[in-house]
This record gives structure tokens, C-alpha cells and sequence, in this order.
């Protein structure tokens, strides 16, 4: 920081200087506004749309380049792990999911910038420190600009609802006579946290003192909440295993999952992200979103992250005003709240300045508006999803602990609960306080 106050003091003396030399404001400004030339990282399908953003921002700033790079997102990420943010193929401006902002953060990739001041420009942020932009803060500098909020919700077989008498009016309970009425994969932390969400059990979490998990604690001494939630998960296991399905099995459980979702099958509720509307509408015709909390375990509703993407600029250009300031307006221009549709139809991203009840007005499809309303409605009764990288760990920790059910033969919640945390005692061995 104190290298850009002094480059900052130095520049603003150095104008001084050319002015009392009797050059005139008007020759400063023109001396130092230089034309600049960024690129910009975009997926395939999202190439048009940059591009189209790209254009209007070049028209309105002459003798400025904005060149726009297809390449995918985690492409990229890859190729920043392998190097750093000085690799020519990383562009100046690049979209990261939240998870990886500490890493990227840690490897000195990001340009800070004032984010917020920028989205009082775009608008429709309302507390921004609030909202998505507020996780994209480290040690107080702003690193990225929110692009888009992402959570999981509810999609629902119609038909197979009518055929098997499931009541959609009211909250589904996770466990069902037929345990393939309600399909999750809960060997996979990305869809179980929605249920130890719902029962406030934390994972991983972090505070002054380090890390900490509530799954180490004895089964005795878990809340009420986070013990009826286990307890729901091992009948969960119990009805699949005894109904001998593979929704516990990590290599069949997606095909399995599809088969059943699929119009006459035994499958009426599965949570997903609005991504997979294009693939679950080739599975049924009759096919509807909700909420995510319309399933609920235990009694509470199902709960995921308050998760999003952000839109980074490169570190190697932070000191290059020019190309800053360029990079600030290409990503005020793909934020425009007047090109949501688009920008959704492009990518499915939904942008966190823009409401449901302005979505409802756009020219998308009906059903992709009910999509958008179900995810911000889930977001909002969401919480914040943890960004430190020691999270990682859970992945696999939470899945090999689910699954050693299918060796161990559990035979009631509390040995289940035994086997689960013996693999997250493990992890917590291997974490730096």
C-alpha cells in the first residue's frame, strides 16, 4: 500500500510540476490519458456477449483495445496454479469462483481495486459490504467484483409427484417409505451440506483460535438440531441400502439419480443448480423448481451456501492506471443491469444486482424466470459459504466417512455417526492451527 501512495504522490507532483512550467491542463489530461489495451478472459459461450460489451467500451473510449480471449474458467485457474499472474496467457481481466479467492489471493494474482465505489456506478447492489461483494474482501482490499450469486434448488418431476401421491404443497421430508422419492447424493459435500446446513452443523469452520468441526465432538454431546439431522442421514443410508439402490455408490449414483428422475420413475424431488435445467428438461417434460428449503430433514429446511463468481483483474496490471481503468469499465459494462437476460440466457448466471421481480419483466422464457426466482428466494435463506482453502479437506473427508456406512453396516445412528467422525478426526489431525 505504501508503494501506491508514494507511486500516486510522486504522479500528482510530477503534473504539478508540468502545469507550473506553464503546460496547460488540457495538454496534462491529454499527456496522461495514454490509449490502453487489455484482454479479457470469457467461456465459449459467453464469447458474443463480451464481445458485444467489449465493442460499446471501445466506441466510448477511443484509441482503447479490449481483446477478448475464449478460454474456460478453470482453463485458466490451472494455468495461474502452474505459473503466476505475469504468464502472458493469463488475461488482465478473469472470472474465478469464491473458493478459490484465498488461493488466488495468497498467490499475489489480483489487482485490489474499489470495487464497491464501481458498484455504486452500475447500481443495485444495496449494502454491498453486505451482500456478495463484501466475501470478495482479504485484509480489507477489495479483489474481485460480484458476477454472479449461485445455490442449489429444488427441481420436482410433476407427473411422478401425481403418480406417487407426494404433496408439494408443504415441505417434503428427506425420508420418504420409498427412500427414491427424495434423490440426493449425500455421499457428496457439495449436496449434504444442504442438510447439515439445515441442522447447523459446522463442518470446518475457522476462528481466532484456528479450526474446528462440530463432527469431532462425541455423539452424546451434539446439539438436538445436529443430532436429529444425523440421525435422518443414517436412515437415509439405511432405506438405500436395504432397498439395495446406488444413491451410496460414487460411481453409479448420478445415472442412477437420472434414471429415476426420469417421467414414470420412482424420483420426484433432486437439488441442483440452475446450470442442469438443460440437462434434467431432457429428462422430463414435466419438469418444475422450488426453493431448495421445499425439502426439508428433520424438519428444517434444507439451507446451502450464499456461493457466486466474481470478476478479477490481474495483478500485473494493478500499477498500470490506464489499463485498470479500462478493466473497470469493460466489467461495468457485462454487469449493465440492462443485459441480465442475456447475460443468463449466455451463461445461466444469474447477477446479484438484479432482482427476481426485475428478471420476471425480461424477455426469458417463463420457466427460466421461475428458475432465477427459486434461486434467489434459496440464496437468500442460505449462509455464507466458507472461502478459506482448508475447506478442501472436507471433500474428501466427508465423502470417504459417508461411505464407509456400505463396509461398516452401521446399525443405528449413533455407530454411523462413529465411523463419520473417526475420518473428520482424522482430517482435523492434519490441519494447521
Amino acid at each position: 500500500m505504501k508503494k501506491k501512495l508514494i507511486y500516486s504522490v510522486v504522479s500528482l507532483l510530477t503534473i504539478a510540476g508540468i502545469v507550473s512550467c506553464g503546460t496547460s491542463k488540457e495538454e496534462v489530461k491529454a499527456e496522461a490519458k495514454k490509449s490502453a489495451e487489455i484482454t479479457v478472459q470469457a467461456e465459449s459461450s459467453w464469447v458474443d456477449y463480451y464481445k458485444k460489451a467489449a465493442e460499446k467500451v471501445m466506441k466510448e473510449n477511443p484509441g482503447d483495445k479490449i481483446n477478448v480471449v475464449e478460454m474456460g474458467s478453470f482453463d485458466l485457474l490451472d494455468k495461474l496454479d502452474k505459473t503466476d499472474a505475469t504468464n502472458p496467457d493469463i488475461t488482465d481481466v478473469f472470472a474465478f469462483p469464491l473458493d478459490r479467492l484465498s488461493k488466488l489471493s495468497q498467490a499475489e494474482a489480483l489487482a485490489s481495486f474499489d470495487a464497491k465505489a464501481l458498484a455504486g456506478k452500475i447500481g443495485g447492489f444495496g449494502d454491498y459490504d453486505k451482500g456478495l461483494g463484501g466475501q470478495i474482501v482479504v485484509d480489507g482490499a477489495y479483489l474481485g467484483f460480484p458476477f454472479n450469486i449461485e445455490t442449489l434448488v429444488t427441481f420436482v418431476n410433476t407427473k411422478n409427484a401425481k403418480n406417487l401421491n407426494i404433496d408439494l404443497t408443504k415441505p417434503v421430508e428427506l425420508v420418504q417409505k420409498d427412500v427414491n422419492n427424495v434423490m440426493i447424493a449425500m455421499f457428496n459435500a457439495w449436496f449434504a451440506v444442504a442438510a447439515t446446513n439445515a441442522g447447523n452443523i459446522e463442518l470446518l469452520g475457522k476462528t481466532s483460535d484456528g479450526f474446528y468441526s462440530d463432527l469431532v465432538k462425541p455423539y452424546d454431546e451434539l446439539s438436538k438440531e445436529q443430532k436429529m439431522v444425523i440421525d435422518q442421514l443414517f436412515k437415509y443410508w439405511q432405506k438405500a441400502n436395504a432397498q439395495k439402490t446406488t444413491l451410496f455408490d460414487a460411481g453409479a449414483t448420478w445415472g442412477y439419480i437420472d434414471e429415476q428422475f426420469k417421467d414414470g420413475g420412482k424420483a420426484v424431488l433432486r437439488i441442483d443448480g440452475p446450470w442442469s435445467v438443460g440437462g434434467l428438461s431432457e429428462l422430463s417434460k414435466n419438469l418444475d423448481v422450488l426453493p431448495i428449503g421445499s425439502i426439508s430433514v428433520a424438519g428444517e429446511a434444507l439451507r446451502h451456501w450464499k456461493g457466486g463468481w466474481a470478476l478479477g483483474i490481474n495483478a500485473r496490471i494493478e500499477e498500470d492506471m490506464d489499463k485498470k481503468a479500462l478493466a473497470e469499465k469493460m466489467i461495468a459494462e457485462l454487469m449493465n443491469r440492462e443485459n441480465a437476460a442475456e447475460l443468463f440466457k449466455v451463461s445461466g448466471k444469474i447477477m446479484p444486482n438484479v432482482s427476481k421481480e426485475e428478471y420476471a419483466k425480461s424477455n426469458l422464457e417463463q420457466f427460466n424466470k421461475k428458475v432465477i426466482a427459486a434461486v434467489i428466494d434459496s440464496y437468500e435463506d442460505s449462509v455464507a459459504r466458507p472461502l478459506f482453502k482448508e475447506w478442501d479437506k472436507v471433500w474428501d473427508t466427508w465423502q470417504n466417512g459417508i461411505l464407509s456406512w456400505n463396509t461398516a453396516q452401521p446399525k443405528n445412528a449413533k455407530e454411523a455417526y462413529n465411523e463419520l467422525s473417526a475420518s473428520f478426526k482424522a482430517m482435523m489431525q492434519n490441519i494447521d492451527k
